[in-house]
């Protein structure tokens, strides 16, 4: 009988460890559930923030090109405008205005007669555009002391405005016409120009570096007219100022 007894504390404790060690697992079991779900959680919430600060940023990025984009197109469509305008006032100078057409201007400014045709009607049409030009200038020689290297620079300066804005040989022919047609593209490309190269003999002049009484408008236009004989346009404004310097110095 107490043997017996043993036996069945033996097996009730045994019962009970089993039992304990169900509970623990099923305990276990929960707590991996629960770290698995939580870190399941945080790799989401993770993506989602990725997720947003991508769309984010390709938002920003849309947004920031799109004027940068605007810009760069209004540009491209200046300077295409400006190509065939300066085409259309070079043919209207060197040949006459009746040799301006859609198809002489997409010749000598490169553009598509598609693309002409796109912001002109005909060749009176550009014409009249070609008034609404605007010429740039050379600010940077306002003030030029009145010495030999300035005389080159400065008559450097105006090479490469005039070739860059209607071409040299373009201004002669200007100059030299009566068309009034012409006559705001002297007032707006030629004579801001001529202005200055007048002021810097002006300064020479009260300096005592120049003589005085010096004719500007003749010697610009004197000047103008040598480098289009000559077409060395590199070399002509070192020569010119090598040739005007001892004619003009005090």
């Amino acid at each position: 009988m107490r043997v017996l007894n043993e036996n069945s504390k033996i097996k009730e404790g045994d019962t009970m460890k089993r039992s304990n060690d169900a509970a623990f697992a099923d305990t276990a079991a929960i707590r991996a559930t629960d770290t698995a779900a939580s870190a399941t959680s945080g790799m989401a919430l993770a993506l989602s923030t990725s997720a947003h600060a991508a769309d984010g940023a390709t938002t920003d990025s849309a947004s920031h090109d799109a004027p940068t984009a605007g810009k760069r197109g209004r540009r491209m469509r200046a300077e295409t405008d400006r190509k065939i305008l300066q085409a259309c006032l070079q043919i209207a100078i060197t040949q006459g205005i009746g040799a301006v057409s859609i198809e002489e201007v997409a010749k000598r400014s490169g553009v598509a007669k598609t693309t002409i045709y796109r912001r002109y009607r005909n060749s009176e049409d550009m014409l009249a555009q070609v008034q609404t030009l605007e010429f740039g200038c050379t600010p940077e020689l306002a003030e030029l002391s009145a010495t030999h290297p300035n005389l080159q620079l400065m008559l450097e300066r105006i090479v490469q405005h005039f070739s860059s804005q209607i071409g040299i040989e373009a201004v002669g022919m200007v100059l030299s016409t009566r068309n009034r047609y012409f006559s705001r593209i002297v007032e707006q490309a030629i004579l801001p120009e001529r202005r200055r190269f007048a002021d810097f003999l002006h300064r020479g002049e009260r300096a005592g570096v120049l003589r005085s009484g010096l004719d500007a408008a003749f010697l610009f236009n004197t000047i103008i007219g040598s480098m289009i004989a000559s077409q060395a346009l590199p070399l002509q404004s070192t020569s010119m100022a090598d040739l005007i310097w001892p004619a003009i110095a005090a």
